[in-house]
């Protein structure tokens, strides 16, 4: 019988929760203003934590909650408080990475599964193993294991033990994102959720007794960006990590939009439906999944750590530099009486445009821009302020949910 894994997307709030759910996730992961590892302003509060788990439960889905930083004195003061309040919103497991905050878990919500984040570096069987002794439910793998080490990994722990794994998104160039660089040239920690990506700038070689000479390392005319690391992007091989023993797959990105969770989401669970099918089917619609994965913004794609050690042709680029193929335009909020839809528009578009309307059951249909009205009812010719709310006339039928984009121009 096919191992047929969880698909676990990210929603870094609840617009990108709904957008994951109606897009194919299983299950979506997601943090509160503390403990998490990305602590951008958009997490939840725990009212919209509340709501997001009855939201998903209605649908069948669940909701784990990110707490796996590695909390001060002070923060693990706090923790007892932010585990009953997430346990009472009723989250179905908790992500930490420090003993602590596992151990608080344990006894101030005992009944509710705690997963072992990316972010405890297990990296063989024997970490996993001690995990599960401890309590754990389930182990996020460490990046950096390749699908034999995977495969060692699950035949040798025990069968109750789900073992988790990134498929798609941004890569760490620092093992297990165990990374001082952003603390050190900008205050801000990478363990404590605050990353600035210094490994996406670009760098010059400066000599000691040449001050303001700045020398090109190599790379290119415009830098180097020897620390970049691409994309990792699994779905050539998915069926390869199901084989390998995989239950849940994960999907990087709680700071992307809700184009790109819609996207990757929609992508990769045709990809596994289409391989629970039949192997057959997955292989031969390979060519949608890649044509798909490419109308998101993203960087080069790597394989990762999947076939061994990357090389530098195939981890690293010589651009911090973004692949865009297409705009996001937003989403429909609501389809009116008049079957116009209600957007939030997100970039500039105009009457006359033909669009495309992305669909979470895996259609995209072309649609005519015939007319774009204000909410005070006045037509205008184009859309050019970005959260400005509207509605648009189509040619093509909208329903709540569905995302409006465009292709980029050559």
């Amino acid at each position: 019988m096919l191992q047929i894994p969880e698909l676990l997307a990210p929603a870094g709030d609840l617009e990108r929760l709904r957008y994951a759910i109606n897009y194919g996730a299983d299950a979506v992961y997601c943090a509160l203003p503390e403990f998490g590892m990305r602590s951008a302003p958009t997490n939840f509060t725990p009212e919209q934590l509340s709501e997001g788990v009855i939201y998903a439960h209605a649908r069948g889905r669940k909701v784990y909650l990110t707490m796996n930083t590695l909390p001060t004195n002070e923060e693990a003061d706090r923790l007892p408080q932010a585990i009953k309040d997430a346990a009472a919103a009723g989250v179905d497991a908790f992500i930490v990475a420090d003993l602590g905050v596992l151990d608080a878990c344990k006894t101030f919500a005992p009944d509710i599964d705690v997963h072992m984040s990316t972010q405890t570096g297990i990296t063989n069987w024997a970490a996993a193993r001690a995990a599960y002794n401890m309590g754990a439910k389930r182990v996020v793998l460490a990046r950096e294991m390749t699908l034999q080490d995977i495969a060692t990994l699950r035949d040798k722990t025990p069968p109750e033990l789900e073992i988790e794994a990134f498929v798609h998104g941004a890569m760490c160039m620092s093992v297990s994102g165990r990374c001082l660089l952003s603390n050190y040239m900008a205050g801000r920690d990478a363990n404590r959720g605050q990353c600035a990506q210094p490994c996406r700038w670009k760098y010059y070689l400066s000599e000691e007794t040449r001050p303001g000479q700045l020398y090109e390392i190599g790379e290119n005319e415009n830098g180097s960006y020897i620390l970049n690391a691409n994309d990792l992007c699994t779905a050539p091989f998915l069926d390869l990590i199901c084989k390998a023993g995989v239950d849940s797959l994960k999907i990087e990105g709680r700071m992307k939009t809700a184009l790109y969770v819609a996207t990757v989401a929609r992508t990769y669970r045709k990809a596994i439906d289409d391989y629970k099918k039949d192997p057959a089917l997955y292989r031969k619609n390979m060519e949608w999944y890649k044509e798909e994965i490419g109308k998101c913004t993203y960087r080069e794609f790597t394989t990762g750590f999947y076939f061994g050690k990357p090389t530098s042709e195939t981890q690293i680029y010589d651009s911090n530099t973004y692949v865009k193929n297409y705009i996001y335009l937003g989403t429909v909020e609501e389809r009116d009486a008049r079957g116009f839809a209600k957007i939030e528009q997100k970039n500039k578009f105009s009457v006359g445009e033909t669009i495309e309307i992305m669909k979470p059951d895996g259609r995209n249909i072309s649609a005519l821009v015939r007319g774009i009205y204000t909410e005070e009812g006045e037509s205008q010719e184009s859309a050019p302020h970005p959260k400005q709310v509207l509605y648009i006339d189509l040619d093509g039928e909208v329903e709540q949910y569905d995302i409006l984009r465009k292709k980029e121009a050559e």
